[in-house]
């Protein structure tokens, strides 16, 4: 939408548009950035996106985290085989997509759930998935953390270096309900969307701990 906006006012490229990356440059048990959320995630649908790019392979990585003081209620994880998997309230079973291996190009990567009927779907760049479900009738309690690049096995502790995140996130945006395909199309290829009413990246706080670097690139 910036970028869209972006154009219209500075044509010939007189203007740019920022935005915010974290680098996570090694494997580490210490080092996360918390997002603080603009309201509780009381979820029974969402949806999920960001920008990632990362060269590991071999070993199961963590994505994203939200973690009560009591269970994992939302983990995205990049499996040992490169499959991308939901997991809800500490299910022993996620939801896992054979999808195209993440890599050091970025891509687009978003996750949406609806509870009435447990439809839950992956986009990357765009392109939609088949649809899985996964906890039908569940709702995401509130009154955890979110965070990226670790796994925390307790509230905000726990973390192990071999699950942790190395590479880059950008542009994470959340909502508390499922966008259309074509809204997730417009969001890939810079059109105006409504911005996330979870999480929004140009305005959610940050809580940097570590060594997590955070650029402003331009777009």
């Amino acid at each position: 939408a910036l970028h869209s906006l972006c154009f219209f006012l500075c044509p010939f490229s007189e203007c740019s548009v920022k935005i915010k990356t974290l680098v996570f440059p090694i494997e580490s048990n210490n080092s996360y950035a918390e997002l603080v959320p603009l309201k509780p995630l009381q979820l029974k649908a969402f949806t999920l996106c960001m920008r990632v790019a990362t060269e590991l392979t071999g070993r199961r990585e963590v994505i994203f985290a939200y973690r009560t003081k009591e269970v994992d209620e939302l983990n995205v994880w990049r499996e040992l085989d490169g499959r991308l998997s939901l997991y809800l309230r500490s299910s022993s079973e996620g939801v896992l997509f054979q999808v195209p291996e993440l890599g050091a190009l970025q891509t687009h990567l978003c996750v949406a759930w609806d509870s009435s009927s447990g439809a839950a779907a992956l986009f990357m760049d765009g392109r939609r998935s088949l649809t899985k479900i996964h906890k039908k009738g569940h709702t995401i309690n509130q009154g955890g953390k979110v965070i990226l690049g670790q796994d925390p096995d307790n509230y905000l502790g726990s973390f192990e270096a071999k699950q942790s995140f190395v590479g880059e996130i950008s542009d994470v945006n959340m909502w508390d309900s499922v966008l259309s395909d074509s809204t997730i199309q417009d969001l890939v290829s810079g059109k105006e969307v409504p911005r996330g009413n979870v999480f929004d990246w140009e305005t959610t706080q940050l809580k940097i701990t570590g060594r997590v670097e955070v650029i402003n690139r331009e777009m």
